[in-house]
């Protein structure tokens, strides 16, 4: 078979793994987006180990927006390309929206403390961020299980 009649086929050594980016860029886009994810779940637990510690709510925001902006941004840079079938790009762009959910999170963290003042108590400022967090596991968790899903179907 030439070149020529080969150029429509996809690569059989090629792995794809149901993410926009292929090969090395895929690795790192992931690695970056769950180190985001890491950066919010460790910022949503750190304030309340000490919660007498309202100094910490003002550290851990910065941290929590940090990882949500690297999600946000590892999800952009994977779900960029036109690689793969439609249903699979329209998954990737369903996982930028568990990050945008991540980002008003955040926006609710700074608002909320700002509104509130400094003599609020810790749920008070961070359950609005709460639960935009939590919508936005959800529809990371649901999102990753359609794309292996999708994943495998086309694979067969």
């Amino acid at each position: 078979m030439t070149l020529r009649q080969n150029s429509g086929k996809e690569n059989p050594g090629r792995r794809d793994s149901g993410h926009g980016a292929t090969g090395r860029r895929g690795k790192w886009v992931e690695y970056a987006a769950s180190f985001g994810l890491l950066m919010i779940c460790a910022s949503l637990v750190a304030p309340f180990i000490n919660a007498s510690d309202l100094e910490l709510l003002k550290v851990f925001k910065w941290v929590y927006s940090a990882g949500a902006l690297m999600f946000v941004g590892a999800r952009v840079y994977g779900a960029v390309g036109k690689s793969g079938s439609p249903r699979m790009r329209r998954l990737r762009r369903m996982e930028f929206w568990a990050g945008v959910a991540f980002m008003v999170g955040a926006a609710f963290w700074f608002y909320q403390e700002g509104h509130l003042g400094k003599y609020a108590g810790i749920l008070a400022v961070m359950r609005d961020t709460i639960m935009f967090t939590l919508a936005g596991a959800l529809i990371q968790i649901i999102s990753s299980w359609m794309i292996m899903s999708q994943s495998k179907k086309e694979q067969q």
